[in-house]
């Protein structure tokens, strides 16, 4: 193919092009606003409320601060969030399991509509959800005269309780499972299957391990939401003071009695077991980074 030599010969004219930019290039100034309004926002809606309580609470010395948690009802309202935690996180643990296999492993009619209902809590409010149990096992309700017959208490005890506070946390460890057995997919059960381990090997050593930490993620935001759940366990708990208040609606009674320092000292209580949860998941976050890591690129 022949070509003009003066094509060839002639210089070309050099265009300057705009340097790529990417959402870090921003200007120093715009990055100290953004870093600033961000800090700004948490110091305000988080620190501050959060520093408020525990300065209330030691407002007038440690004394005080002990004596309000050592009292009778608060003791009770302490040992049954406790009580109702150490009951619901398990039972929620399993469903999580249970469910994120089903669904993530298995094709089968209603998928869709399982999943809907495991999100249906996030939707619904806390206090209608506590009406439907009250409406179910209340003594007028569906199951009542079956369960007054027999002896059987439910609401207004602790029975009503832990189930409110299952309907309200049973999203949290399925909805952290579900993302990643999907994304994991099947092959290495498959795999494990094919090499003549059994379905409860398989899952004990194949995918337990590779769950492993959006579990624990799970269970720490199921706890943490068990503890401070106010809403459903209100309507179904009757407020039967040193019987059926859990700690937040201990401190609602103190508060609406004007008893700031005793209302203080156990939210502030409250929060420190919060933190406390938040502590532990940062501390195996930081120990076991590397495997987090891998789990979260696998």
């Amino acid at each position: 193919m022949l070509t003009d030599s003066s094509d060839i010969n002639t210089p070309r004219r050099h265009v300057p092009t705009a340097p790529f930019e990417t959402p870090i290039s921003e200007s120093r100034l715009i990055k100290w606003l953004l870093t600033g309004a961000a800090l700004a926002f948490l110091g305000l809606i988080l620190v501050l409320p959060l520093a408020s309580v525990f300065t209330e609470a030691f407002r007038t010395g440690v004394t005080p601060f002990l004596s309000a948690l050592a009292a009778p009802d608060a003791l009770s309202a302490i040992r049954l969030t406790l009580i109702v935690a150490a009951i619901s996180v398990p039972a929620n643990l399993i469903f999580g399991l249970v469910a994120s296999w089903a669904i993530a492993k298995f094709e089968f009619k209603g998928k869709s509509f399982l999943i809907t209902l495991i999100d249906l809590p996030f939707s619904v409010s806390p206090v209608i959800s506590g009406l439907v149990f009250i409406l179910l096992f209340g003594s007028f309700g569906y199951f009542g005269p079956w369960l007054v017959a027999h002896h059987i208490q439910i609401v207004f005890a602790l029975p009503g309780i832990v189930l409110a506070t299952i309907f309200v946390t049973f999203p949290f460890v399925a909805r952290q499972l579900i993302p990643l057995m999907e994304a994991q997919g099947t092959g290495d059960e498959e795999a494990a299957l094919s090499l003549g381990a059994s379905g409860f090997q398989t899952f004990w050593k194949v995918t337990l391990p590779n769950v492993k930490w959006a579990l624990l993620y799970g269970v720490l935001l199921c706890n943490a939401r068990a503890m401070g759940e106010f809403g459903a366990v209100s309507v179904v708990s009757g407020h039967i003071r040193g019987q059926t208040n859990t700690m937040p609606l201990h401190v609602e009674i103190l508060y609406n009695e004007y008893n700031f320092v005793a209302a203080f000292a156990v939210a502030a209580l409250l929060a420190f077991l919060a933190l406390i949860t938040l502590i532990l998941k940062s501390l195996l976050e930081w120990r076991y980074g590397g495997e987090l890591a891998a789990s979260r690129r696998h």
